[in-house]
């Protein structure tokens, strides 16, 4: 059954859509919230929704409504999400042959503000690529935001920018995700994970001595504090359960043939903070299979020989640049660098950061 918000005179209800509109039954079962590892992605990241973003803005929402009713049967063409979310099915089919009846696994639920009206087109174009998605919210023009908690949400993407700072707020891992020109060729067989360190991983007090008083004074701090770990960033909590699932295949036998890879890729030094960011990690009891310290070069052409199916980092300036050679990059509006790229924008020349 689908549970969807119908607008009516009354205000918003609750619509159960029966199962027979041929949801592919691709599992046995379906874990409980409480027990699975919860993504939760918009409909405009998932799908390529474009040109009925720009009805919606230029000829309001019942033209907007309309045009989706009428186009019902048509499918929605990919969006940057769509790859994340197929390598996530790839996971749990190899987690589900090792442990039958294990509700450790990733539940993807499509978390919209779309009224009632889209739902059809979203099911038909889910069952048209044969996804695994059995939970919506669609809250008629409300934000999700309330209830990304109510579904123990382990990571919430989306296209809007305001909506992300929000579920921050709300101490949600969160990233506005974007969309390549074109898109590079994902692995199908194994989930890649690349995510930036300071302010993303860890917090942002190494940022901020950077940001205060440059990279001799960095260097110094990070030198005198090796030993002792950084706070977590929004994304630590991200990377402990792939770290779980990680460990149910080294179980296994199976670390080097592993569906899931991680990747630290930092414009830090190696020699001289990379020590600190490895320590932290270690003290967290978590491993990065691969950590890349790049001494601040751009970390595109890093990003493009990986291939990771997404990429997270807290300044714009590497998101565009991994974007521009075909990575889904994710930015999370966290930490000292969004003070400095809001300055940027009234006019003021910002650094690109030690990201």
């Amino acid at each position: 059954m689908f549970l969807l918000n119908q607008p009516s005179l009354l205000g918003t209800v609750k619509v159960l859509l029966p199962s027979t509109l041929n949801v592919p039954n691709l599992s046995p079962f379906q874990p409980k919230p409480e027990n699975a590892i919860t993504i939760a992605v918009s409909t405009r990241v998932l799908f390529n929704m474009e040109k009925e973003q720009q009805i919606y803005e230029r000829q309001g929402l019942e033209e907007y409504i309309k045009y989706q009713v009428e186009h019902e049967t048509e499918p929605f063409s990919p969006g940057p999400a769509f790859s994340f979310v197929k390598a996530l099915e790839a996971v749990n089919t190899q987690l589900r042959e090792l442990y039958p009846d294990s509700e450790e696994l990733f539940d993807v639920v499509l978390m919209t503000n779309n009224h009632a009206y889209v739902g059809l087109r979203l099911i038909n174009t889910i069952n048209h690529y044969q996804l695994f998605i059995e939970r919506f919210c669609m809250t008629g023009g409300n934000s999700p935001i309330g209830y990304l908690k109510a579904y123990h949400t382990n990571l919430y993407l989306s296209a809007d920018a305001a909506k992300v700072h929000e579920a921050l707020e709300e101490g949600i891992a969160a990233a506005t995700m974007f969309t390549p020109e074109k898109m590079k060729e994902v692995s199908e067989t194994q989930l890649r994970v690349a995510f930036d360190g300071d302010a993303v991983l860890f917090s942002d007090e190494s940022e901020r001595i950077y940001k205060a008083h440059g990279l001799d004074k960095f260097f110094e701090h990070e030198k005198e504090h090796e030993n002792k770990p950084l706070d977590h960033g929004p994304l630590k909590g991200f990377l402990e359960v792939l770290g779980k699932l990680q460990k149910k295949f080294y179980g296994k036998g199976q670390r080097m043939a592993c569906p899931i890879r991680t990747y630290l890729v930092t414009a830090r030094s190696a020699a001289s903070s990379g020590t600190r960011a490895l320590k932290t990690l270690r003290s967290w009891g978590l491993e990065i299979d691969e950590a890349l310290f790049l001494a601040g070069a751009p970390k595109g052409p890093m990003l493009e020989k990986i291939r990771p199916h997404i990429f997270f980092d807290d300044q714009m300036f590497h998101v565009e640049g991994a974007a521009e050679m075909g990575t889904v990059a994710c930015h999370v509006p966290y930490g000292i660098a969004q003070r400095a790229a809001k300055r940027g924008r009234k006019g003021e020349e910002t650094p690109s950061g030690l990201k």
